[in-house]
């Protein structure tokens, strides 16, 4: 990939640099806009911000990771929507103390992020702030878009990967301890479920979510954008063996897939999602006539809150 004639100056010197970082994983970055060809499926966009301080800490990853966890982020709403990337645009914001090393850093992580699902970095934004802040916008396109609101009663539920693991990270990491490597993996460097979501999608999903803010918040948009009752039995959550139930329902940034399958979907079916994607899917409740979430724990309901953005201005990271 090459930037063409760029003017002189520190903000072009850094666009050279991330073209050269990036190489034949961006497409052209010499102009204002990315020019793409006419698709003839629906366009699917999103929007995601990682923000210093909210969603990451920076003496907890490195810059690479950052990026990568920021991509991943935009990425993961484009897999619950059973898309497939075409690439992403970066508006980044870097501290002033910030060298070009270190922005190439960031931009490295985004686009080995993007480059693991097929797409590519299609151009951005770089500013100067006072601290790290990365708006990533995601564009991919879908044969068949599913959105959260065609779950239907009788639906089974169920979701890729386990739960709770990043979570576990951020509890370990707040109490000044270190998580033990799959955990901090979970957190660091989350993977998006592109090929989990097209096969899903594929196979006759009525709804799907990415679990970012926990199975218990995220759930409930299912719930309401559907008009059903979800049903949650939480001992079946697939989780970690030192991550309880309990943490793996709070969950926050697993970005695994909550999905609404056709009641005739079984454990055949899941066998086949599985050989085709690598990834393990489990089986974690049911739709229902009616409204809102039900957790069941032993037969009682658990209560627990997902992450909330604008809960506290001082809320610890590793929520999205």
């Amino acid at each position: 990939m090459t930037v063409g004639a760029l003017g002189p100056g520190p903000e072009f010197d850094r666009i050279r640099a991330i073209a050269r970082e990036l190489g034949d994983g961006a497409a052209a970055l010499d102009d204002d806009c990315a020019v793409l060809a006419p698709i003839a499926h629906a366009f699917v966009l999103s929007t995601d911000v990682s923000v210093e301080g909210v969603h990451f800490r920076r003496e907890w990853l490195t810059l690479e990771e950052i990026g990568w966890r920021a991509a991943a982020a935009a990425l993961s709403d484009l897999a619950a929507e059973g898309a497939s990337p075409v690439g992403v645009l970066v508006a980044l914001t870097s501290p002033a103390a910030a060298s070009e090393a270190d922005i190439s850093e960031v931009m490295r992580g985004i686009g080995a992020a993007v480059n693991s699902v097929g797409g590519r970095v299609l151009g951005g934004d770089l500013s100067s702030g006072p601290a790290w802040s990365i708006a990533v916008t995601v564009v991919g396109t879908a044969e068949r878009p599913v959105t959260r609101s065609g779950a239907l009663p009788g639906d089974s539920l169920w979701v890729t990967g386990t739960l709770g693991a990043a979570g576990a990270a951020v509890d370990a990491l707040l109490a000044n301890a270190s998580p033990r490597a799959e955990l901090r993996n979970a957190f660091a460097r989350p993977e998006p479920r592109i090929r989990e979501g097209r096969w899903l999608a594929a196979h006759g999903a009525h709804a799907m979510i990415d679990l970012s803010d926990g199975i218990a918040a995220d759930a409930a948009h299912i719930a309401a954008a559907s008009g059903v009752r979800v049903e949650i039995a939480v001992a079946q959550l697939p989780r970690e063996s030192d991550v309880d139930p309990a943490r793996a329902a709070a969950g926050g940034e697993d970005y695994e897939l909550l999905v609404a399958m056709p009641a005739g979907f079984a454990d055949a079916a899941a066998a086949e999602f599985t050989a085709a994607s690598g990834t393990r899917i489990t089986r974690v409740g049911r739709i229902a006539a009616g409204s809102g979430v039900r957790l069941d724990l032993d037969g009682a309901e658990l209560r627990v809150a997902g992450y909330d953005h604008f809960r506290s201005v001082d809320a610890s990271p590793g929520g999205r």
